[in-house]
């Protein structure tokens, strides 16, 4: 590798580490001609499938895409970017486990949907809403008993607001 400060055509590791996550390796180099030293991150290239959009357009995944949505619906919510991180990971991870070359852009959003259900279910619902194209109340009001059914133990005080009945004198 050049070294990044006098283009020095060699340079040598003085150490190598893996990063927390364990998928990238980082190397500390240092430049025989300056004596300069800096970090190289080593990562597996894996090619992650197509998205083909509702309209047949294929696209090639954005891992930013997936990461704005994941916060749009978990904007204003008590959830740790770590947390969303590591959401973002496991649907990556999901993608490259599919072993396909292209994937609809539903499956990808069936993908989301799961990790949202674990993170927070106002962020779920929302984010449902969106991806169901939800027309009416009528539809919020099946997705979150749809919701309490698939999380055994799950009270209605968990989606403050929507799974409780107005109270009198209150708006």
């Amino acid at each position: 590798m050049h070294c990044p400060f006098c283009q020095h055509e060699d340079t040598r590791v003085i150490d190598s580490r893996l990063t927390e996550d364990g998928a990238t390796v980082r190397r500390r180099r240092e430049c025989p001609a300056c004596s300069e030293r800096f970090n190289t991150y080593e990562n597996a290239e894996i090619k992650l499938p197509a998205i083909v959009k509702n309209d047949d357009r294929r696209e090639s995944f954005d891992e930013a895409k997936l990461r704005v949505s994941f916060e749009r619906a978990l904007q204003k919510r008590p959830v740790s970017p770590e947390q969303i991180d590591t959401a973002v990971r496991h649907v990556i991870h999901a993608l490259r486990m599919s072993g396909e070359r292209e994937l609809p852009s539903r499956r990808v959003g069936v993908f989301v949907m799961d990790e949202l259900r674990k993170l927070d279910q106002v962020a779920y619902v929302r984010f449902a809403s969106v991806y169901r194209k939800f027309e009416d109340v009528a539809d919020f009001r099946e997705e979150i008993e749809r919701l309490e059914r698939d999380l055994p133990g799950m009270a209605s005080e968990s989606l403050p607001g929507l799974g409780e009945p107005p109270r009198a004198g209150k708006r």
